[in-house]
Formats: structure tokens, C-alpha cells, sequence
């Protein structure tokens, strides 16, 4: 298991860890986590950390304990789409009310993993940057790629709500990405924006700055809605510009 984080909370922290270690597979389902001592002398916290890390992860359903036995790994949770039903039609309307949802849940996402980072969650949304650069450079669309970058990112903010959520919307995230990537290949310059936008969502989680992460999460969707907004007409209707109007005037209302 990688070793407990800095931060503000240790049983937080000590939970996250653990956590990170159930999602990635090291711990695996019915295996038995370490002992309380372990925990205790591998990490340097007291008992009571340890207790609240193992009542936080019961909390999100990830391990149960049994009386006398220890704490052990379940099954991880996954998301009920049962009670939920949407369906994508590739209009307009459609993929600018998912750039609307997207511009809560990336900003959001971008915020706490400024926080929560870790060098190896770090990594991965490097590499899926990279990956995508690539992409594009090949002249592939990188909508995979791009949907990609963003999961790692919200990999990286290690909130298993937000992770089963952006689960369940991928369907639609790739509908929409494909849409919105379609319009900016039809420029350079706005290719170059997106991967600017890109770019800064980075550095913001790589200097650990929850602000500028969430400002350029928001940003990014932001200025998304606007090149939907400012297509060529023959891209979109005439409908579905005064349907990114009101995404447009959003832009110049003062910054977050």
C-alpha cells in the first residue's frame, strides 16, 4: 500500500489510502486488510485513526468488519442505472445540457484533485494528456482520449460518488465530446485553446492549487460552450445558436 498522504485529517488521509489501494485492485474483494496494529506501527497513528479510517470506508461501502475476524474488502459498488434513463439524440440541446452537467462535475473534479493528488494519480492524467496529444497529432478525433483525461482527473479527486457518477455519464460525455471535438477540428486555433485549457487544469492540480483548479475546470467548460455557440453555421442550426446564447452570456459574468 503507498504510504499515508500529508494532509489536514490522518484517519482522512489514512482512509484514502486505503481506499486508493481497494480501487486499484491491491486489495482485492474478501481479502482481509492489515490489522490495527499494522496499520498503526506502518503509518505512525494511534488506534483511534485507524478505527475512523475503517468507520469511513464502511461508510462508502467498500469493506465490512466481522466480530473478531478483522476488516474485510467488498465488492466495489456500482452505479444503479435503473432509476435513471437518458438518452442522447446528438442534438444540440443535448449535448449542450451535458456540457451544463459537465461544467459542475469538472470543475469540481479539477478542485479536489488539486487537493488530493498523489505523484502516481498525477501520472496517469499526464500520461492521458500525452495520449491525447498524440491522438490528435495522428489525426485521430481523441474523443476516447479526451473522456480519458477527464476520468483520470476525477480519479485523482478520490471521491467514489463522483467516480460512480462520471461512471454512469460516460455514455453521454462521449456523445457530447464527440460533437464539441468535431466543431473545434475544424480549427487550429481552436484546437490550440482546447489543449491551453487543458494544459492549465493541470498545472493547477500539480501545484496542489484548489482554486485555479476549479477555475480552470470551469473555464474550460465554459469557453466549451462557447465554441459550440460560436460554430459555423453550417455545423449547427440556427436553433442551436440561440440555444448556446445563454451559455455565452454566462462568460461574462465576473469569475469565480
Amino acid at each position: 500500500m503507498p504510504r499515508i498522504q500529508l494532509g489536514a485529517s490522518l484517519s482522512e488521509k489514512l482512509a484514502q489510502t486505503l481506499e486508493t489501494s481497494i480501487r486499484e485492485g491491491k486489495l482485492k474483494t474478501a481479502e482481509k486488510l492489515p490489522t490495527e496494529n499494522a496499520l498503526v506501527q506502518k503509518h505512525g497513528v494511534s488506534r483511534t485513526v485507524v478505527r475512523e479510517a475503517f468507520s469511513r470506508l464502511k461508510t462508502l461501502g467498500l469493506i465490512e468488519t466481522r466480530q473478531g475476524s478483522g476488516a474485510f474488502v467488498k465488492a466495489l459498488p456500482t452505479p444503479d442505472t435503473g432509476k435513471l434513463k437518458l438518452i442522447p439524440d446528438g442534438s444540440v440541446d443535448a449535448v449542450l445540457k451535458v456540457v451544463e452537467v459537465r461544467r459542475a462535475l469538472e470543475a469540481e473534479s479539477a478542485a479536489l484533485a488539486a487537493e488530493r493528488r498523489t505523484t502516481k494519480s498525477l501520472q496517469k492524467i499526464k500520461q492521458a494528456m500525452r495520449a491525447l496529444d498524440k491522438a490528435v497529432a495522428s489525426g485521430g478525433d481523441g474523443v476516447s482520449e479526451d473522456v480519458a483525461f477527464h476520468a483520470a482527473i476525477a480519479q485523482a479527486a478520490n471521491n467514489p460518488f463522483l467516480l460512480d457518477t462520471l461512471s454512469y455519464l460516460n455514455q453521454f460525455l462521449e456523445n457530447a465530446t464527440r460533437v464539441t471535438r468535431a466543431n473545434e477540428a475544424t480549427r487550429a486555433d481552436l484546437e490550440d485553446a482546447v489543449r491551453d485549457e487543458h494544459q492549465a487544469i493541470v498545472q493547477a492540480i500539480e501545484a496542489g492549487d484548489v482554486k485555479a483548479a476549479r477555475q480552470a475546470g470551469t473555464k474550460h467548460m465554459l469557453n466549451a460552450a462557447k465554441r459550440i455557440g460560436n460554430a459555423d453555421p453550417v455545423f449547427w442550426t440556427s436553433q442551436g445558436l440561440a440555444l448556446a446564447k445563454p451559455l455565452r452570456t454566462e462568460l461574462t459574468k465576473p469569475k469565480i
